[in-house]
């Protein structure tokens, strides 16, 4: 039995489903399912849940013992400004899991988040401490924790899983995202602007190294994400965080002109200001260096972005389930 936390979440769900399709057994783990979410489970043949703090509950009491806990669960809100909340939502909980992972010697992979690398100014290497990074956000800090802990028990000799990994998502677009209200993608939010007034509103730069809409991200596609987590999960590759990006950085142009694309349409796109809450928080460029997981001996290509965007929006359209590159 492989248990994923997070499982009704966007890649949570992803994951779930590809775990699906290769016969395995699913626990998987949430909050108390909004009708949104419990959309994300729809195709699954079979599976059981339960909810997150009865998770843990249940792993102390010895109740359940899964082969591997994919633990993609978290407060994922960048706007999030209750530190207390996330430190237990998203350092305490994943000890616990991490604790129990040492103990029963199972393996244990996790969401970290770009977010991690603040502005950039010190790149986007997965080789870097994390103890040189500032995050923009308390999102970001509560990530980074996390990893500067997993890896100081690494260092020092403390026990830990057997096998292990933190993946730092990028920009991830793709299908089971419409849950995520303000935090979905810009493939989501173009689609359904676009649906609903025939145009996209990209935000204004506040930087004059890029112009309206030339911000440039890492947008990774959700299926090679879950190829990360599958590949790291299935191969001999040392024990660390690992950045899961396309490791091209691309504008937001680029993006929506691709939603347009896949719809058939000529493109039009207009710019609102940034939000006060994002202002100064932002970040205007990301590119993930993918140095250390091809060292590791994955080889998977990246899904180039017009390709990705155009299976978004076919699920977007239809609900018909895209295709991936196996892990």
């Amino acid at each position: 039995m492989i248990a994923i936390t997070g499982a009704a979440g966007f890649i949570g769900s992803n994951l779930a489903h590809r775990l699906a399709t290769e016969g395995h057994s699913l626990l998987l783990v949430d909050h108390e399912l909004t009708p949104a979410k419990a959309e994300n489970f729809i195709g699954l043949p079979r599976f059981a849940f339960s909810r997150h703090d009865h998770f843990l509950e249940d792993l102390a009491a010895s109740r359940i013992k899964p082969d591997a806990i994919f633990h993609l669960g978290a407060c994922s809100s960048t706007t999030e400004t209750n530190w207390d909340y996330l430190f237990r939502n998203n350092v305490e909980y994943t000890r616990h899991l991490w604790e129990w992972c040492t103990a029963k010697r199972k393996p244990l992979l996790y969401a970290s988040s770009a977010a991690t690398y603040g502005d950039g100014s010190r790149g986007f290497d997965d080789r870097t401490p994390p103890r040189e990074l500032k995050p923009l956000n308390l999102y970001g800090k509560s990530k980074n924790a996390f990893d500067i802990w997993a890896l100081a028990e690494a260092t020092t000799g403390e026990p830990t899983p057997p096998k292990w990994a933190g993946l730092k998502f990028f920009n991830v677009y793709g299908p089971r995202e419409s849950h995520k209200g303000r935090m979905a993608s810009v493939v989501h939010h173009t689609h359904r602007q676009v649906k609903a007034t025939g145009e996209m509103k990209l935000f204004r730069s506040t930087d004059l190294q890029y112009d309206d809409g030339g911000q440039r991200r890492d947008f990774v596609f959700v299926g090679d994400c879950v190829n990360h987590l599958l590949w790291l999960w299935k191969n001999d590759a040392p024990n660390g965080v690992y950045n899961s990006g396309s490791g091209e950085a691309r504008t937001f142009h680029d993006l929506a002109r691709g939603v347009f694309t896949a719809l058939g349409l000529p493109p039009r796109i207009g710019f609102i200001d940034m939000p006060r809450d994002l202002a100064g928080k932002y970040q205007n460029f990301t590119r993930a260096e993918m140095t250390k997981l091809r060292a590791a001996g994955c080889e998977i290509p990246a899904t180039v972005l017009e390709d990705g965007v155009r299976e978004t929006v076919r699920w977007l359209e239809g609900g018909t389930e895209v295709t991936h590159r196996a892990a």
